[in-house]
């Protein structure tokens, strides 16, 4: 099955979606990659849903990609007597380390960390921003607050700290249970929320020693402040606007979302854009047009991936919602405007011979207008690469490696195949013109781009091109070499 289209669509699995039999039908309507939010999810659940993800996948030949999303650090306050207070603007209230029930004016704050950090003059922001309270006085046990906006809190709800730098990692214990358990199952990456420095990745990349990689979402300011830091050691990026949207003004995550985006293609780092695309679509069987003009943005900024959460994991309509988000995507790739713009955003390539390789290859497939580029890719370094010129042409992955696959199932523009690896240059170039041919990239005589590395089977050594017509330099399988033996027409 080819896709028309080059951006990814990211769907979330929940009550409403984890069947096998809807899980095949996200992915007809246009699922790439399924997301499994651990937060929502106990372990034998997950087991479970990656079996399914993984039939779904023999099922139609493809390989299909899996995040699993921590839940990272929650911050709540505790309980009230009452279960819920009102509270006034302008007066004060206090956060403290007494577990005894909550009143009108204070409550427990089980967060030692938070106690001791916050400083005069932080914000706190309680229930996704709807209570802002701001410190007046902090003395390591208690936190004196005036009730800035919002009159209401109540039992558990959330606390997000803007202002405060939070000296704890991006793993709790339920995490690192959850990173464990991920791992065995094999799932392709692993999301990391709420990561305020780049130290946060070091911990799960010492966990994970590169059986998945690595996903850093970008919710907080702390994160966006230190963002080419955190892009080094990240191998992807999340605007996760939810979070972001309440830790920081919502006028100003429209900027912020292009500030990832487009530091992430320059490093040549996949992104994702999620969080409300289409929330309307969990109740509705269409979406608001403001919401058809947000996905258009992202998929017009160049982002890698786009994300539904509730649309598709809890929604009365999960398959609309993706099969809509596939149609936006589609049309806007096709609009006039559009291949000016990601142009206008190319970055340059660093000077290395793998990404020369990699802009000459998409320079000489749009100027020849060839059918396709393919990469072979033991890593996905070289799919890597590719996807970070943004062609116009479609980019074939081809790799002997069936993770390397479904990784690069998350990359923009990226068709991903598991095939043996080449014998030889030969058997390479003809394997890449079979298999361009078989899923319906280019007729006879149509030509293709390859890109290699020499010697093969060598990770990191992209170094070769090669224009190859189909038809003339593909051959025969040799059954029992299990290769394509090259056989020119005359």
């Amino acid at each position: 099955m080819r896709r028309s289209r080059k951006v990814k669509i990211l769907a979330t699995i929940g009550p409403a979606s984890s069947s096998e039999e809807m899980l095949r039908k996200l992915f007809e309507a246009g699922a790439d990659v399924f997301r499994i939010n651990m937060s929502h999810t106990d372990h034998d659940l997950m087991r479970t849903l990656v079996s399914r993800i993984r039939k779904v996948e023999a099922g139609v030949g493809r390989p299909i990609g899996i995040l699993a999303d921590l839940q990272g650090p929650k911050l709540r306050v505790g309980k009230f007597a009452n279960g819920r207070e009102t509270l006034k603007p302008g007066q004060t209230f206090t956060l403290d380390d007494n577990p005894e029930p909550g009143n009108a004016e204070r409550v427990y704050l089980p967060h030692p960390e938070i106690l001791k950090s916050v400083e005069p003059g932080h914000r706190l922001l309680v229930d996704d921003g709807k209570l802002e309270l701001k410190a007046t006085a902090c003395d390591g046990r208690s936190i004196t607050c005036v009730v800035v906006a919002g009159t209401a809190i109540s039992d558990k709800k959330g606390v997000s700290l803007p202002d405060t730098d939070l000296p704890v990692g991006a793993l709790t214990d339920k995490d690192r249970a959850d990173l464990d358990a991920v791992l065995e199952t094999g799932v392709d990456w692993v999301a990391l929320s709420f990561i305020q420095r780049p130290d946060d990745l070091a911990e799960a990349r010492r966990i994970a020693q590169g059986r998945a990689l690595l996903m850093s979402k970008i919710e907080k300011p702390q994160a966006v402040a230190r963002l080419n830091e955190i892009i080094e050691l990240s191998d992807a990026l999340m605007v996760a606007r939810g979070d972001l949207g309440v830790e920081m003004p919502l006028e100003a995550v429209p900027g912020i979302q292009k500030k990832i985006t487009r530091a992430g293609r320059r490093a040549g780092k996949p992104v994702v854009v999620a969080t409300q695309m289409l929330e309307s679509m969990i109740t509705a069987p269409v979406p608001t047009r403001a919401e058809v003009s947000d996905v258009s943005i992202a998929v017009f900024e160049g982002a890698d991936a786009i994300m539904l959460s509730a649309e598709s994991a809890a929604g009365a309509y999960p398959v609309e919602a993706v099969a809509t988000m596939n149609k936006i995507a589609t049309k806007v790739e096709t609009d006039p405007l559009y291949a000016g713009i990601i142009n206008a955003q190319r970055s340059e390539p660093e000077a290395t011979g793998a990404d020369a390789i990699s802009l000459a290859a998409r320079q000489i497939a749009e100027t020849l207008k060839l059918s396709a580029i393919v990469t072979y890719t033991a890593s996905g370094t070289t799919g890597l690469r590719a996807a970070r010129e943004r062609p116009q042409v479609p980019i074939i992955a081809l790799s002997p490696i069936v993770n390397t696959a479904r990784r690069l199932s998350l990359l923009w523009g990226t068709h991903c195949v598991v095939s043996p690896d080449a014998i030889d240059l030969d058997d390479m170039v003809a394997r890449a013109c079979r298999i361009a041919q078989e899923e319906n990239f280019g007729n006879k005589g149509d030509r293709i781009i390859i890109t290699a590395g020499v010697p093969l089977r060598t990770p990191g050594s992209t170094n070769m091109l090669r224009i190859a017509y189909i038809g003339v330099d593909e051959g025969s399988v040799d059954p029992e070499r299990g290769r394509i033996t090259p056989q020119r027409e005359k």
